[in-house]
């Protein structure tokens, strides 16, 4: 019996039935798609800002990307070779309003429509929540529901609203996180405003990658795990070739502080990190042990992390062994999502 195949980060990319699930008193936030003057670029319309329908990939049918057709997109699974796929938005990964009551809006109808798929598609489709994190009690009350309706993993960006991830602030966050057993999920994405307009003309590393090394880099000097041990994280497309310089960062910073890091910082501390199939994985995994990788296909995106071959294409590399492939296929993103297949 073949062992199955997980995907550890797929996307969906929100349409207007996205927002059908908005309560009626909040119909007034619901997001509108504009064009650009060329008509060749489409942009979300949230509380006056436009924000970039995408990165799409135009080669994968947009019933499947958009979840139009859930049976075509379940096939295309299948063609691929692949059992699971854990989905994480797309308009999200940009913040989208300064205003809590339209955050939690957003949120809650994303993750209604979200539940939706999930019911329909024969718990293939597990899914990564929305948290309206500028209203915390509104946050818990999403944890719990999308904990009831199928989520495996709980989003946020590395920086939110010029807070670090160690911030006291996001410890009720956490508590709840881990008390169901929901990993903090850290994807590739924008900070906030100013970090936008910071970094506006830079090529997208600094805007969308690199809030994701700062948050491993805090939560691990700030002993966040050891403050929440039932915890687990994951940092999702930023690739792993930075693994082996911030655990060596980290450990200087330790020994300057007179402390002993943990012996496996990845291990120990219950992280999690998406590879590529251009990562050396042999180095790598020197430094992040053999059960604490996953990959995904970046499914409906086209950007440098986009690879929807990328979990067949892993068993190519003749460096590292079929077991240890097997656990980034399948044990490894089962363990930190939780996954009962």
């Amino acid at each position: 019996m073949n062992m199955p195949t997980i995907d550890a980060d797929a996307h969906v990319i929100e349409t207007e039935r996205t927002w059908d699930y908005m309560d009626e008193a909040d119909s007034k936030f619901r997001p509108i798609v504009v064009s650009s003057h060329d008509g060749k670029k489409q942009f979300w319309l949230v509380d006056g800002r436009a924000t970039p329908r995408g990165p799409i990939n135009t080669a994968i049918p947009e019933s499947n990307r958009e979840m139009q057709d859930i049976q075509s997109r379940l096939r295309h699974m299948d063609e691929l070779g692949i059992d699971i796929q854990v989905l994480y938005p797309t308009v999200f990964l940009a913040p989208l309003t300064n205003r809590p009551e339209i955050e939690t809006a957003l949120c809650k109808s994303y993750n209604r429509w979200m539940a939706d798929i999930f019911r329909k598609a024969d718990h293939r489709l597990p899914w990564i929540a929305m948290l309206p994190l500028m209203t915390m009690d509104a946050t818990l009350a999403e944890i719990q529901f999308s904990k009831a309706n199928g989520a495996c993993g709980l989003f946020t960006r590395g920086l939110v609203d010029n807070k670090l991830l160690s911030d006291p602030y996001f410890f009720p966050f956490y508590e709840e996180a881990g008390r169901l057993g929901l990993p903090v999920c850290v994807h590739a994405s924008t900070g906030d405003f100013d970090w936008i307009d910071l970094f506006q003309r830079e090529s997208g590393f600094s805007q969308f990658k690199l809030p994701v090394l700062i948050a491993f880099h805090t939560i691990v000097y700030k002993e966040i795990p050891q403050k929440f041990p039932s915890l687990r994280f994951g940092f999702i497309e930023v690739k792993a070739q930075w693994v082996p310089y911030l655990i060596h960062e980290l450990a200087r910073r330790f020994k300057g502080r007179g402390k002993s890091p943990v012996e496996n910082i990845m291990r120990d501390n219950r992280l999690y990190v998406a590879c590529q199939t251009d990562d050396d994985l042999s180095y790598v995994l020197k430094y992040s042990g053999e059960d604490n990788l996953v990959i995904g296909t970046d499914y409906g995106h086209s950007d440098t992390s986009s690879e929807i071959e990328a979990l067949r294409r892993l068993r190519d590399n003749s460096d590292v062994s079929s077991e240890v492939l097997d656990k980034i296929l399948y044990d490894n993103a089962r363990a930190l999502y939780g996954l009962d297949v």
